[in-house]
């Protein structure tokens, strides 16, 4: 099927309510939609449209701060059939030693080739861009209205197979959304996209949020020399971070990957209590944090290296007092003190929550697909997967226990949750060597288990066993302890 859009530019104008018809209707060409739709494309003959509110592919990437980078290496980024950057490792910043880390540049181009080089020259999907999915039809629910954000026109599609809702897990970036506070008039507020384009040296700088956009902003303000002394960062909570020299792609990494796995299964398997655990994973390198005298209360896949933690580490004008609820000309209010603000300061909000916690619902049920992470933190690996899944098997109950989606971790104990909840996947598909083979062949994952030799496939199964077993148990004795502590409190 050619392309199609709304738009006369593009040669294929849709007449009011005219429609057209498919396998699939992709909705939302982030990176998830597009993950989806180019496995799709590859393992199968189905025809789909994309409808997309943005101009072009790229989801939130296209309103992101231009600064952004990925947290984690090109290598396992985009989609399966085509290569994010030259998997270069980088030569120098504080990166080095690491392998590259797309800029929001690279990475809409990329999505950009992806679709105009890839999809459209399949002849079988139709793209609308700046158009909204408007819901099925009541009266035809294979068919799923749409109209076009720039001319107002209505168009229909009818769905031969399945809708996929790529926009489920509602990624949001600072400039897609107010802050969730009070802002007094005469304040300087900011979000992290109007940074590049500052004009004079702010007499003072806070970051407000400490999650991977903070971080970026506070790593921003240090690359263009500003004194650490010059900056405060309000941090409601302090999270465990990850290590990227421990996320690195290629057989060069296989040596240190096989010890950090070690390492990890033996810190779960000898950890009595979850405090225990943190201790142990932070001794062993696998887990880090900004502070070493405050403990972490979250847990988020940020991703940093040494040398960035380094630098974050300069920065000591720390406000841990909870979220803000006001910023006033004299005093910022939080949720467990007021401080005093400094005259003249900079606010930049970071405070945008990136990946919400969504309620699991089935990915694959009836008409639809509701893409959501199925490895915790691998949205666009999840996707394909699914993708593959769709392909490849006949029966949705099939599926959903292949495919068992996992909400974005949010507290230091949603790292047992996530860890736990991979195991149970991993386990799940060691019984499936079409599976693991799919997964030794995608270029989005690092996990490569199913040409492991079979003695090694067999104590990997074991390992994943005992630590599942482990992280539940360690589980349930954190909620007991919990359950103790309110009832003393009730009494």
């Amino acid at each position: 099927m050619a392309n199609s859009t709304p738009t006369p530019e593009r040669g294929n104008t849709l007449s009011e309510r005219e429609i057209i018809e498919v396998d699939y209707l992709i909705v939302g060409a982030g990176a998830m939609g597009m993950a989806f739709a180019d496995t799709l494309l590859t393992e199968t003959d189905a025809t789909v449209a994309i409808v997309d509110r943005y101009g072009r592919p790229g989801g939130h990437w296209t309103v992101a701060y231009p600064f952004v980078r990925l947290h984690q290496p090109s290598s396992f980024y985009g989609v399966n059939s085509r290569e994010l950057g030259t998997d270069e490792v980088d030569q120098d910043g504080w990166n080095a030693g690491l392998h590259e880390l797309a800029s929001s540049d690279e990475i809409l181009t990329y999505f950009d080739q992806v679709m105009r080089k890839t999809l459209l020259p399949s002849g079988r999907v139709s793209y609308f861009p700046m158009s909204h999915y408007d819901g099925a039809d009541p009266a035809r629910p294979d068919v799923q209205r749409c109209h076009s954000l720039v001319s107002g026109g209505e168009f229909d599609i009818r769905v031969r197979r399945r809708t996929v809702d790529a926009t489920y897990m509602n990624v949001t970036v600072p400039a897609m959304c107010p802050p969730k506070y009070e802002v007094a008039s005469g304040v300087r507020l900011i979000t992290p996209n109007q940074l590049p384009a500052l004009e004079q040296q702010a007499s003072h700088y806070t970051v407000v949020g400490a999650g991977k956009t903070g971080i970026d902003a506070c790593l921003w303000l240090l690359q263009h020399g500003v004194d650490p002394s010059g900056i405060t960062w309000i941090m409601p909570r302090d999270s465990w971070l990850l290590d990227r020299a421990q996320i690195q792609p290629g057989p060069e990494s296989a040596a240190s990957d096989a010890e950090s796995f070690t390492a990890r299964i033996r810190a779960v398997l000898e950890s009595r209590t979850v405090e225990e655990l943190f201790q142990r994973l932070e001794a062993g390198g696998l887990l880090l944090r900004l502070s070493s005298d405050v403990t972490p209360t979250a847990y988020r896949c940020a991703t940093v290296s040494r040398t960035e933690l380094e630098q974050l580490r300069r920065i000591t004008d720390i406000v841990r007092h909870g979220r803000v609820r006001r910023i006033g000309a004299d005093t910022v209010e939080l949720g467990g003190a007021t401080v005093p603000a400094r005259p003249g300061t900079l606010y930049i909000d970071c405070t945008a929550d990136g990946l919400e916690a969504r309620p699991v619902v089935p990915m694959f049920s009836g008409s639809r697909i509701t893409l959501q992470t199925l490895v915790p933190c691998q949205q666009v690996f999840s996707a394909a997967f699914a993708a593959h899944v769709e392909a490849t098997y006949e029966d949705d109950a099939e599926k959903n226990g292949i495919c068992v989606a996992a909400p974005h971790p949010n507290t230091a104990l949603d790292w047992l949750r996530s860890s736990a909840h991979l195991d149970d996947l991993l386990l799940r598909w060691f019984a499936d060597r079409g599976l693991l083979e799919w997964c030794d062949a995608s270029r989005l994952t690092k996990y490569s288990i199913g040409s492991l030799p079979d003695e090694l496939r067999t104590a990997l199964f074991e390992g994943l066993h005992a630590e599942r077993k482990q992280l539940q148990q360690l589980l349930a004795h954190e909620d007991q302890t919990v359950a103790v502590a309110v009832a003393v409190a009730a009494n």
